[in-house]
C-alpha cells in the first residue's frame, strides 16, 4: 500500500462533526514493549484535557513512566453505559479527550464502543492514534495466510458453548483469530483438536513483545501436547491463530480452466485429440478430459 506522508494538525475534522467541541482520540498503547508506543500519542495524551483509561492504575504507571500527568478518568465495561455522558460533556465543552485501554488498541476486545458510538452520535469528531494491536501483531508473523481472516475475540468460557461457536466456525476458509486466557488455553486447545482436528496448522503467539515472547506453530494435535507439557505456555496473554478449512481436494474434479481449454480445442479438432492435447496443457487425466468432452458434446 502505497503511504503519502502529510504534516497535519492535532485535531483532524471528520463529516459531519461539529466544530468549536473537542475531539476524542482512540489511542493504541502498547502490549507490552514501552518501545512501541508512537510519538503522535505520547504528544495527544499529553496535550488532552483528560484520559479515559479502562484501569487508571493500570494507566498511571504507563503515563508515570513517560512524565505524563493528564488527569485519568475510569471508562470500563461496568461503567462505560452510565459513564459515557460525562466524557461527551466535557468533549461538547470543547475539551479534547483521549481513550485508552489496558494494552494495545481500544474497542478491539477492550472497552470504548459506546464511548465512541455516543461521541459520534453527538457530532464529536472521532480520532484513531494507531499503534499495537496483538491480533495484527501475531498474524503479521505467524507465517498463515494473511489476506483474508476473521478475528473471533475471546471464545465462550464454558466448554459446551465454546464447542458450539466452534462447529460453527469449522469449515470457515479464512484464517481465524481468538484471544485466550491463559487458565484456559489449554482447555480451549483441547476443544479446537477435537472439533477442527488434530492435523489442522495453529500458531501459539503468546506474550507478544515481552520478554518471553512465544510465537509457536504445530498441527493442532501436536501443538496442544506441547502446551501441555510445559507449563510455562499456560501463561501470560494468548493470542491463537488457525488456519482456514480448505476442501478436500477431488482427484476426479476437472477444473474450470481444464474445461475452458477444452472447449477452445474442441471447437478446432477432434474430441479424442482435443482431450489429448487438453491433458498435455493442463496436467489433468486425459480420460477425465474425454469423458468431460463426451458430456459437453
Amino acid at each position: 500500500m502505497r503511504i503519502s506522508v502529510t504534516e497535519v494538525s492535532p485535531v483532524t475534522a471528520s463529516d459531519g462533526m461539529n466544530s468549536g467541541v473537542g475531539t476524542l482520540y482512540v489511542v493504541a498503547t502498547p502490549i507490552g514493549n514501552l518501545e512501541d508506543i508512537s510519538a503522535r500519542a505520547l504528544r495527544v495524551l499529553r496535550e488532552v484535557s483528560l484520559i479515559a483509561a479502562e484501569d487508571t492504575r493500570h494507566s498511571s504507571r504507563l503515563l508515570a513512566h513517560f512524565g505524563i500527568q493528564t488527569p485519568l478518568a475510569a471508562c470500563h465495561e461496568h461503567n462505560e453505559r452510565d459513564e459515557g455522558g460525562r466524557f461527551i460533556g466535557r468533549l461538547l465543552a470543547g475539551d479534547d479527550v483521549a481513550l485508552i485501554s489496558d494494552a494495545g488498541t481500544p474497542l478491539i476486545s477492550d472497552p470504548g464502543y459506546h464511548l465512541v458510538r455516543q461521541a459520534r452520535a453527538a457530532g464529536v469528531a472521532v480520532v484513531p492514534v494507531p499503534g499495537a494491536c496483538a491480533l495484527i501483531a501475531a498474524l503479521s508473523a505467524a507465517g498463515l495466510p494473511s489476506d483474508r481472516f476473521i478475528f473471533e475475540g475471546f471464545l465462550p468460557a464454558k466448554a459446551g458453548a465454546r464447542r458450539a461457536r466452534l462447529e460453527v466456525l469449522k469449515e470457515e476458509p479464512r484464517t481465524l483469530i481468538f484471544y485466550e486466557a491463559p487458565h484456559r488455553i489449554l482447555e480451549s486447545l483441547c476443544d479446537f483438536e477435537t472439533v477442527f482436528g488434530e492435523e489442522r496448522n495453529a500458531v501459539l503467539g503468546r506474550e507478544l513483545t515481552k520478554t518471553f515472547e512465544t510465537l509457536k506453530g504445530l498441527p493442532l494435535g501436536r501443538l496442544r501436547t506441547w502446551v501441555e507439557a510445559d507449563s510455562n505456555q499456560q501463561r501470560g496473554e494468548c493470542v491463537l491463530l488457525v488456519e482456514g478449512w480448505q476442501a478436500p481436494v477431488d482427484e476426479d474434479a476437472v477444473s474450470a480452466d481444464a474445461l475452458r481449454v477444452l472447449d477452445l480445442l474442441l471447437a478446432e479438432m477432434p474430441l479424442k485429440r482435443a482431450a489429448a492435447i487438453a491433458a498435455e496443457i493442463t496436467g489433468v487425466r486425459k480420460n477425465l478430459l474425454y469423458q468431460s468432452a463426451l458430456e459437453r458434446r
